[in-house]
């Protein structure tokens, strides 16, 4: 219990961050809020949803910092590994699933809508009608390069030399925290979308970059949970580790790469799978009644001029 309720962090940085976000969205909330009584129009539909999502997404990104998570994630691999987890696969899909791009803009006093990119613009028309938008030659592989960003990030950080320089310099438990939240908010841009911006890809394409992603992250877990080898020597010099303890530690942390990874991206994966089905299903019902509406044509040529 000591490990729960001890060992609270009051980091001003982090704190000052999470409550300078948290207020720019509350005021780009009232904002809006007061747009749309001034213009007689509604609220964006599922607003008050986004921002339960995008707040939780926050707070879980603090709590993962200034928590005991954070303090013993200098003492313990398997610690680390979880707050790794946390602010790598579990807080960027919050974070996208709120929506808070246009909320921040307005709270940080711009009331015109950023400009988008023309392919996010086709990519919304596209979603809007049921339709896949074409995508221009040169933004073809933009979906496989965040995803190959993300896999580098997320496996370079577990390169002993920069793991192990996290344990004495904080300044690189930092650099990693923040760099690991915004490659995967990059990476879910691209695998859920997020107003007033849409993947440019349709599912499958989808589910096969986060096969990718699990394949990368099952091959680390491998690596720390097979090795018999001490990965990390720093870990030895901290708390009452010896050799035998840091192994079972860093096993530990691999048996977490291979279980907690897993849950968003395989929740993603069928909501993709299952609205690709419903896309296919569709098509393939509209061509039927495409065959059953066409005139039927004659079997036999007619020959000219008989009546």
């Amino acid at each position: 219990m000591n490990l729960v309720v001890s060992h609270w962090s009051a980091n001003a940085a982090v704190l000052a961050v999470g409550l300078a976000v948290a207020a720019a969205h509350l005021a780009g909330l009232l904002g809006l809020r007061s747009d749309a009584r001034r213009g007689g129009a509604a609220l964006p539909a599922g607003l008050a949803r986004e921002a339960i999502a995008f707040y939780s997404g926050l707070l879980l990104a603090v709590l993962a910092l200034v928590s005991p998570l954070g303090y013993w994630a200098g003492t313990f691999i398997w610690v680390r590994v979880l707050q790794d987890i946390v602010l790598g696969v579990y807080v960027p899909p919050l974070i996208v699933l709120g929506a808070p791009w246009l909320v921040l803009w307005r709270g940080l006093g711009r009331d015109a809508r950023p400009r988008a990119t023309a392919a996010s613009t086709e990519a919304s028309t596209g979603a809007s009608t049921g339709a896949t938008a074409p995508v221009p030659p040169r933004l073809r592989s933009w979906p496989v390069a965040v995803t190959a960003l993300f896999v580098v990030v997320w496996c370079g950080w577990y390169l002993p030399v920069l793991y192990d320089a996290g344990v004495h310099h904080p300044v690189v438990l930092a650099a990693q925290a923040v760099t690991t939240m915004a490659a995967g908010v990059l990476l879910w841009l691209q695998i859920i979308g997020s107003r007033p911006f849409s993947p440019r890809f349709g599912p499958l394409y989808r589910v096969m970059l986060l096969a990718a992603i699990v394949l990368f992250s099952t091959i680390l877990g491998m690596v720390l949970g097979f090795d018999a080898r001490v990965l990390y020597p720093a870990y030895l010099g901290v708390g009452s580790h010896h050799v035998l303890t840091v192994v079972s530690d860093q096993q530990g942390g691999g048996a977490e790469l291979w279980v907690l990874v897993l849950e968003p991206y395989v929740i993603a994966g069928v909501a993709l799978l299952v609205r690709w089905l419903n896309e296919e299903e569709s098509q393939a019902l509209s061509l039927g009644l495409d065959r059953m509406l066409r005139p039927p044509k004659h079997a036999w040529p007619t020959r000219t001029g008989q009546r």
